[in-house]
């Protein structure tokens, strides 16, 4: 590959072109390969992301193990290995690649990983495990059932049980899984909220339109946030309400689709954007404006469902209305309307930035606000964890789950921190179990609460 010599990188802000995931070409095999061809060829000559990720050391050995050194002398049926390792964080898109578009090279990386992994679905579907593993809210009501939720979370910190599950199921042994709830998000705000005083709640009515915000807020809980870490729903609620801000629930909601793209299985996430956007939109035309306490989640409204489906309307109208909750409470600080007396300090916070916050192009806000308490230093990690929500859990891709965690694992361990949070819970948990010196790891808006004394 010859190299560019017509100017190194682009210095304009990466632009993503939409995905035409309907067109024949994208599942045509010898099209795929040709443009998996000049993708690689492109980066074995650059090879700036081969720390990021697992799919770039994988892409150079198999060059470097070649006859010619080449990509040309990789045989085709070994991109999969590849593709197999990339579980769409997009860090390398946002962050590494100097030929995104704008540039003529046109390289997004991650969406061609996308495009393999819907490919190699449509032709051969997804194994039982990693069928069960995204089908986050069939499985999550499922296990939070009464009783079933206590049977499950048992079993999940048995040794033995643990060790038959990887051999029958391929779950690593040692992997941290999430505990089920049967008191769910949407159970304990709904009993937060008729303890609320009324005084309170009409004056929560009375919001203000500052900075591009409405004041009103609908919370989408998510599949993780209502079954696995309910507890933040009413965090959530306390922390919005006392800055005058009027805050919802979803009125109902299914998976993001987030664990579906990372399958490949696009027609599943368009059922699922079947039957959230309405919702959502509705909302939005009411007056709301969205938010999710899971960085992926709202990366899916964000980005990823905007591009797969560029022409729906209501899709663009929720993107437009979605906002990360700490962006949202900068936004309005900007403007002085975020509530800055705080009553109890928070000393050090390890903090862990999560991948699909960072590329949502906003720049460390939960970081920022937080960093707004007094007696307060928070240490951000900017690197990633290698979890993923299923990559981390998967028998043959721990162990490099792990060796992927340990520069944010190394940082965390040389810090005597009082807190340790990260706005992905599943990240938190994950290093959390990789690291010698953390406590129980929290959400930031859990911490805020702790601040604010509420």
């Amino acid at each position: 590959m010859g190299k560019d010599t017509t100017r190194e990188g682009s210095l304009e802000a990466p632009t993503r072109h939409p995905v035409d995931w309907k067109s024949e070409e994208f599942y045509d095999q010898d099209a795929l390969n040709q443009e998996l061809e000049r993708v690689f060829d492109i980066c074995h000559g650059c090879r700036r992301c081969v720390s990021l990720c697992q799919s770039f050391p994988t892409l150079f050995d198999l060059v470097d193990e070649s006859e010619t050194l080449e990509v040309d002398g990789i045989d085709k049926n070994d991109y999969s290995k590849v593709v197999d390792q990339c579980y769409l964080c997009d860090m390398c898109y946002m962050s590494k690649c100097p030929y995104v578009p704008p540039h003529e090279w046109n390289i997004d990386f991650p969406h061609l990983m996308l495009r393999a992994k819907a490919s190699k679905f449509k032709k051969e579907g997804a194994s039982l495990r990693d069928k069960v593993l995204s089908s986050t809210t069939a499985v999550s009501k499922l296990v939070s059932i009464p009783m079933v939720d206590v049977t499950v979370n048992t079993l999940n910190q048995n040794k033995a049980f643990r060790e038959s599950l990887e051999k029958v199921a391929g779950i690593h042994h040692k992997a941290p899984v999430p505990k089920y709830h049967n008191q769910t998000l949407r159970k304990q705000v709904a009993k937060f909220v008729k303890t609320q005083d009324a005084t309170t709640n009409q004056q929560n009515k009375n919001t203000t339109a500052i900075n591009g915000t409405t004041g009103k807020l609908a919370l989408y809980a998510t599949c993780y946030g209502n079954y696995n870490s309910p507890e933040i729903g009413e965090d959530f609620f306390k922390v919005f309400a006392h800055n005058n801000i009027q805050i919802d629930l979803v009125p109902k909601e299914q998976c993001c689709g987030m664990p579906k793209l990372e399958l490949g299985d696009l027609e599943a996430v368009e059922k699922l954007k079947n039957a959230n956007i309405p919702v959502l939109a509705a909302l939005v035309d009411q007056g709301y404006d969205l938010t999710a306490p899971i960085p992926s989640c709202v990366l899916m409204y964000k980005q990823e469902l905007p591009l797969l489906f560029p022409d729906d309307e209501q899709v663009q109208k929720v993107k437009r209305a979605f906002f990360d909750p700490f962006e949202y409470l900068f936004l309005r600080h900007k403007k002085e309307a975020f509530n800055t007396t705080f009553k109890q300090p928070l000393g050090d916070v390890s903090y862990h930035v999560a991948c699909h916050l960072r590329v949502q192009k906003i720049g460390l806000k939960t970081r920022d606000v937080l960093s707004l308490i007094p007696d307060t230093t928070i240490h951000a990690h900017e690197r990633c964890s290698g979890h993923d929500g299923t990559y981390a859990v998967k028998k043959e891709t721990y162990d490099l789950a792990v060796k992927i965690a340990k520069p944010v694992v190394k940082k965390m361990n040389k810090i005597s921190s009082d807190y340790f949070a990260s706005d992905c819970p599943m990240a938190a948990n994950h290093l959390a179990s990789l690291a010698d010196n953390t406590n129980k790891p929290e959400h930031p808006m859990t911490l805020l609460r702790i601040a604010y004394g509420l």
